[in-house]
């Protein structure tokens, strides 16, 4: 019979009667003992996996226990960092064979994030999700029931959550600066990746060392091929959750956590049209837009008592200077790339989770900027390894409470940026007019959401993009 170190470690301290000696007495100043050091295992460690992993590492505080990555020649890096984990290419396997893990980062691309998360906490493994959380509105629900069900350690991956320019934003509206919130504009350059084009075809070689059949998960079965390994996958909806899905949770966060804001009660979307060949928009509802607008309404919630318009534009369309804001200075990152404006009773408050701390106009003329920071040596906040110490800690802890983004805060969040995507699909629902190569567009108005049972109440056909149909052999 085995034990795991964690069992063996609760039933010895139950069972002994003798007194124990705090560690540090025993290894000396800064010594951490191996027991104290949390397992954790990597899925997906390129690209934005590396910095998760590493950051969890956090210096040797923790162990990497085992790593995972569909691409082999992409996970070298970390591979040969971490020379002693177990390396896997299908992180079923990982999982049936690592049973010392106590916490698995998940960096995939969107459409994996869900069943790999869900495999994670059901075997009691904390886990930290990269944003969104999942690719469609069922699978947040399902994982963010399924945190608290499991009693497991859970943190998304919008890190600039963690961040003291977010920490201030929700300051200053809860000291009543900015008053009353009555509307929210927010946009972004993305994509910056291949969208709004035909669909990929022709016959591709798949690379040896890529493992395609665990890359596509719970995805439709299609062939290998480059134009979506790697990074390209974001405008597929096969895959991906367009620019939404790579900025909303980092952008929208700030205005939801300082608002209170919980599911939105209505969502319409207008997109940029594409024109490859010929004279007519052509219709590629496999992909994500060019561009697109979504609108967003919230009732007014405990925290603002107001109800509250939320404008997204995406594809580089920016909103405009509201006129308490000089114009000379910016209202987004320097490039004006991303922003985000609240625009409240008493001013406005301008910011962007990266390039632009949060400042603040007053309808007085009053301008407040944020207050000088002491420097700290923190990677992207803490926020990977603020989750790793409340790993340590348990569920019931103060740290995992005071986890930025923990699923009870970011299912909502990022239901509600998926929301905007279900408008978007939406969008491009189209019904043949009889005897004509015409169409009509029934999907192209606003749609009326309730969030409690996860239905739009006046579009039937809209509701097939709360969930999607996932291929023989997967299953949440």
């Amino acid at each position: 019979m085995t034990v795991s170190r964690r069992s063996f470690l609760e039933k010895s301290a139950l069972a002994s009667s003798f007194f124990i000696v705090p560690r540090h007495v025993l290894g000396g100043k800064g010594f951490q003992a191996p027991s104290d050091k949390l397992n954790i295992a990597g899925v997906g460690i390129n690209g934005k996996g590396m910095s998760d992993v590493n950051n969890a590492y956090n210096d040797g505080v923790n162990n990497i226990s085992a790593l995972c990555d569909v691409d082999l020649s992409r996970a070298k890096p970390l591979f040969d960092k971490f020379d002693k984990a177990g390396r896997y290419q299908d992180w079923r396997v990982m999982l049936e064979k690592e049973k010392g893990i106590d916490a698995v980062t998940i960096s995939t691309p969107d459409h994996n994030h869900a069943a790999i998360a869900m495999a994670a906490m059901q075997l009691g493994k904390h886990v930290y999700v990269q944003k969104p959380m999942a690719h469609n509105i069922f699978e947040v629900r399902t994982m963010t029931e399924a945190a608290r069900n499991y009693k497991v350690v859970s943190q998304m991956g919008n890190q600039g959550a963690s961040s003291p320019g977010t920490q201030q934003v929700v300051k200053w509206f809860e000291e009543g600066l900015i008053g009353k919130v009555h509307t929210v504009n927010i946009w972004t350059n993305r994509p910056i990746w291949p969208q709004g084009i035909p669909v990929p075809t022709g016959k591709h070689d798949k690379p040896s060392d890529i493992d395609w059949d665990v890359w596509l998960g719970p995805a439709s079965l299609i062939d290998y091929n480059p134009a979506y390994h790697p990074f390209k996958w974001r405008g597929w909806w096969n895959f991906g959750t367009g620019a939404l899905g790579d900025m909303g949770c980092h952008l929208i966060d700030g205005p939801f956590r300082a608002l209170g804001l919980g599911y939105p009660t209505e969502v319409e979307a207008s997109v940029g049209s594409v024109f490859i060949a010929g004279n007519q928009p052509e219709y590629i509802p496999e992909g994500c837009p060019p561009s697109a607008a979504i609108q967003l309404k919230f009732p007014a919630s405990k925290k603002n008592k107001s109800a509250v318009t939320m404008n997204w534009t995406d594809g580089g369309i920016r909103g405009f200077h509201p006129d308490l804001v000089p114009a000379d200075d910016s209202i987004g990152t320097s490039d004006n790339s991303n922003g985000v404006i609240m625009m409240g009773s008493k001013g406005v408050l301008v910011h962007a989770t990266y390039g632009l701390e949060p400042r603040i106009y007053l309808n007085n003329g009053t301008k407040i900027e944020m207050p000088k920071q002491e420097p700290n040596n923190l990677k992207e906040y803490g926020h990977q390894a603020m989750w790793a110490e409340a790993c340590k800690a348990g569920f019931n802890s103060a740290a995992h409470q005071n986890l930025a983004s923990k699923f009870d805060f970011a299912g909502p969040l990022s239901e509600t940026v998926l929301m905007g995507n279900l408008a978007i699909r939406s969008f491009n629902v189209r019904t043949p007019i009889p005897n004509t190569n015409r169409f009509t567009y029934p999907g192209r108005k606003k749609l009326l959401w309730d969030g409690q049972n996860m239905k739009i109440t006046n579009f039937e056909d809209a509701n097939q993009f709360v969930k999607r149909e996932y291929r023989a052999g997967w299953k949440l």
